[in-house]
């Protein structure tokens, strides 16, 4: 039951990141830093290196039916027509390539994999109904972005127990402070190379995921207003992000129950993400609530955008496949 509650939150996250994407003939450069918190945050900036201090920076260029994201040191190229993937080593000048069809059968692997783990499972018993809450408000805030005019725009979203408040029941909330300019037309075409892709790999499986996700939301009465809210605001989420920064935040449940039922001070929803980065909630007060704490934060912004051309989808002269 936990795990559909996170699926719930999570498509609703996915659904609204899904706001920018690339076009067919587009090149798009960004930079994103991600922020752990805990102990994970600790060693993470403390071996991470400049990756972890100032971001990483990827390039992304679709160009037909190829596309190339290339980082500092690694590049993975994908060739809808030859239905491969290749993954280049920049620093070795070298490659290896994998099929779709090696890819479906590793994926079919680790599905049944997980549906093994997952029959294991003992059945949490009854679960609380959850609600979601969504948010979306213009500043009214404006700046300059990679040469366009960008509009403040920031979206919460929130799910926690009915009937309490975030901190009461354990919750998890995301803000999303977005910066949005008009349309951009190199990025008009909103994921149609990953739509592509992901038809092309795995098929049915691509459309009985959307079909999972409508009915996980189908069990959730509440997500119904919660996406009602969501197209109704949606006006304000009306052209592409050019700098999003994140955050996600959770709370403790006053019960001090984790999610696999240990006495961590940072139980709820909260406590199957608070445990990952080795941050424990405090314990409630009397009052009942549980002192609310940020996750992890992303800061993506978009550097530069342009067209693509045939070289940028090309695997380096001199590379070699291992």
């Amino acid at each position: 039951m936990r795990r559909a509650t996170w699926s719930v939150f999570l498509g609703v996250v996915l659904l609204v990141a899904a706001a920018a994407g690339l076009s067919a003939e587009a090149k798009v450069q960004q930079r994103t830093q991600l922020k752990l918190e805990g102990m994970l945050g600790k060693m993470a900036g403390m071996f991470g290196g400049k990756a972890a201090k100032e971001g990483v920076v990827t390039t992304v260029a679709v160009k037909g039916n190829r596309r190339m994201s290339t980082s500092d040191t690694t590049a993975e190229l994908v060739d809808l027509d030859a239905e491969k993937v290749y993954r280049i080593d920049l620093r070795g000048k070298t490659y290896t390539v994998q099929t779709f069809d090696e890819i479906r059968k590793q994926f079919q692997k680790n599905e049944a994999k997980a549906q093994q783990e997952a029959a294991k499972e003992k059945p949490d018993g009854k679960q609380p109904e959850m609600e979601i809450e969504i948010d979306v408000k213009k500043t009214g805030q404006q700046k300059s972005l990679a040469g366009y005019p960008c509009d403040q725009v920031i979206l919460t979203l929130t799910m926690h127990e009915k009937g309490k408040t975030v901190e009461q029941g354990g919750g998890m909330t995301m803000v999303a402070d977005m910066w949005m300019a008009p349309k951009v037309a190199a990025m008009q075409d909103n994921l149609a190379f990953e739509t592509r892709y992901m038809q092309k790999l795995y098929g049915p499986e691509a459309v009985n995921a959307a079909r999972d996700l409508a009915q996980a939301m189908a069990m959730y009465p509440n997500m119904k207003p919660a996406m009602a809210r969501l197209q109704q605001e949606g006006s304000k989420l009306d052209g592409t992000p050019l700098l999003t920064t994140m955050t996600m935040s959770g709370a403790g449940s006053p019960e001090g129950e984790s999610a696999g039922g240990g006495q961590t001070g940072g139980g709820g929803m909260a406590g199957a993400l608070g445990g990952m980065f080795g941050k424990k909630k405090p314990a409630a007060e009397p009052s009942g609530g549980g002192k609310a704490a940020t996750l992890l934060t992303t800061v993506t912004e978009v550097l530069s955008i342009g067209p693509s051309d045939a070289q940028d989808v090309e695997i380096p002269a001199g590379f070699r496949q291992k």
